[in-house]
């Protein structure tokens, strides 16, 4: 039984990179890992996401495009203010302005840039870079 389904498939991302290959395909499907490789895609981390739904169990078929470094989910789940962001970029992303905090906030995940626009704070959930 997993435990944590998100740092799941990013484990099995990155392992399937360093290991060169163009594809990987996971299960199980969830919205949450859904929304986090939507932004993967929109940022240019990974290339198309695909939903498969003609089994018994949904699966989601991602190509790797090698600009992938990192990606890992955040454990615990910290919670963050919205002047406090500063202190999680320099512990999670390499340099100023240099990969992608995945936020859930009351409106819905967000990448950190996002929510420091729009004044929100939140929980931190995975990053990627």
């Amino acid at each position: 039984m997993l435990t944590d389904p998100l740092a799941n498939v990013m484990n099995v991302m990155m392992t399937a990179q360093r290991a060169g290959k163009v594809e990987v395909t996971v299960s199980p499907v969830s919205t949450v890992i859904k929304r986090v490789l939507d932004m993967m895609h929109e940022h240019k981390y990974v290339g198309k996401v695909e939903l498969i739904t003609d089994k018994e169990q949904p699966t989601i078929k991602i190509q790797l495009i090698g600009t992938l470094n990192k990606c890992a989910v955040v454990k615990p789940r910290f919670s963050v203010t919205k002047d406090g962001y500063e202190k999680f970029e320099k512990r999670y992303l390499p340099a100023k302005d240099v990969g992608v905090i995945v936020v859930s906030t009351s409106q819905g995940m967000m990448t950190h840039a996002e929510a420091k626009k729009k004044g929100l704070g939140g929980s931190l959930v995975a990053y990627f870079y």
